[in-house]
């Protein structure tokens, strides 16, 4: 028997995942990168005035792209997109309704114009979201959320839902980093057939 809590449970998991996968594989990401677009008419993040989606928020000089409903089959989204889909919609926005950020959303927020500032961004909300959660301590992972699509649900199941998403998008951006390697970067393709 231990004396860790399910509220330190439930932030190491991400944490380590954090600290041991997801994190290193984004360091030196490049701008060519996070704005590569692997198939025509990528979602992306791009500066206001050049996009034709049917929506395009952002309060600042870029813009990330939507269609509501969406497109069948939707676009395939870049690094960029996902990123920002991740700080917003999965971080910053339960940061915000949940432990005391400014509120924002897809339309309000100032998205990134380059990966470094992204990556600074993500890890402005990541740290906002570790924090809130160890704030609730045991008691307040029991309360209810009350968040659209999470209302009977507790505050326990919404962490592990916004693991679960922190996960499987920067997981796609892994992907996507690799792929971009494979396909611009210095890799052998007779190397790799040995």
């Amino acid at each position: 028997m231990t004396n860790e809590t399910w509220n330190e449970v439930l932030r190491d998991q991400i944490d380590w995942h954090w600290r041991h996968q997801l994190r290193p594989r984004l360091e030196g990401l490049t701008d060519q990168e996070y704005f590569w677009e692997p198939a025509p008419g990528s979602w992306n993040v791009r500066p206001h005035g050049i996009s034709n989606a049917p929506i395009q928020a952002g309060s600042g000089s870029m813009i990330i792209e939507f269609a509501a409903p969406p497109p069948e089959p939707e676009p395939f989204t870049t690094i960029a997109w996902r990123l920002g889909h991740v700080i917003v919609g999965v971080l910053a926005m339960r940061n915000a309704s949940h432990f005391g950020r400014a509120a924002t959303d897809y339309r309000s927020f100032n998205y990134a114009a380059t990966a470094s500032e992204a990556l600074d961004q993500l890890d402005a909300e990541y740290a906002t979201w570790l924090t809130g959660v160890e704030s609730l301590g045991e008691e307040g992972l029991h309360r209810p959320c009350g968040e659209e699509h999470f209302e009977e649900d507790s505050m326990a199941r919404l962490v592990l839902h916004i693991h679960r998403e922190l996960i499987h998008h920067l997981s796609e951006v892994c992907l996507l980093r690799d792929l971009y390697l494979h396909t611009h970067g210095t890799f052998n393709q007779e190397e790799a057939q040995k």
